[in-house]
């Protein structure tokens, strides 16, 4: 893949007079070849040389196009090893999603109980969010997430049926990694970002009784919705945080 069309993008027209410099060019090749799978999550991707010499580009273009995508989570540089495809099956990426953080204690993941795992038509709110139509297919699952055995994150997922067709409760409970890590290997589908809402709610009854709380407990609600490659979303999920042991950590720079 030469940088022909990257040399094309930096030419002003009529109809698109931006400018994009050129390590955002080669930025956004590696990109589609991370996107077609060309190299695969865990994966090693070609060396600094290797790439400045596939897209005629100097060794100083490729390394500032990889440290955005190093800073984007995308991509994982080794000491001594090489850049690496990021991928959800690494320890760290656990928590890149999963804000809740213990009062004490190291940071783990939870445990999962699945009380609903279900395809259906997915509601109106859903669809707008998810960028689908009203009523097209979605999967529908609602689990309890604990802590050292108490109950911390009731969560409601949907997630686009076509993509993942075949996700079913049974394969949800005998997968023992992060849920993230089984759309990424067996669905093909990997989450590279996400945009979250936060607000403060009471429980109600149902919540309450799951969460092991009074009724009326404060708990945090957070609302998200996860994207892939070319910024199309793919997971709608809606979590109840119950705060008695957790903070709620978000590191800003």
């Amino acid at each position: 893949m030469a940088p022909a069309a990257a040399g094309q993008a930096a030419s002003p027209s009529a109809s698109s007079p931006t400018f994009s410099p050129l390590y955002q060019q080669i930025k956004a090749l590696i990109t589609q070849s991370l996107q077609s799978g060309e190299w695969k999550p865990g994966e090693l991707i070609p060396s600094e040389v290797e790439l400045a010499a596939r897209f005629k580009v100097s060794q100083g273009t490729v390394r500032k196009a990889i440290d955005e995508l190093a800073a984007e989570n995308l991509v994982m540089r080794k000491q001594g090893k090489g850049t690496f495809v990021s991928t959800h099956h690494e320890a760290r990426a656990h928590f890149r999603f999963l804000r809740l953080m213990p009062d004490e204690g190291v940071p783990h993941y939870p445990e999962s109980k699945f009380i609903e795992v279900k395809r259906t038509r997915a509601p109106a709110d859903v669809a707008r969010l998810l960028e689908l139509k009203s009523g097209d297919a979605v999967v529908f699952i609602k689990r309890v997430q604990s802590f050292d055995g108490m109950p911390t994150i009731v969560e409601e997922l949907w997630l686009p049926g076509l993509i993942f067709k075949g996700l079913t409760a049974e394969r949800l409970v005998e997968y023992k990694g992060p849920m993230y890590g089984l759309f990424e290997s067996e669905f093909g589908t990997r989450m590279i970002r996400a945009a979250e809402k936060i607000r403060a709610v009471c429980a109600d009854e149902g919540a309450a009784s799951l969460l092991q709380v009074a009724q009326g407990t404060p708990l945090l609600m957070a609302e998200r919705v996860s994207f892939t490659y070319g910024d199309k979303p793919v997971e709608l999920r809606r979590g109840l945080y119950s705060t008695e042991r957790h903070h709620y950590q978000n590191d800003l720079n």
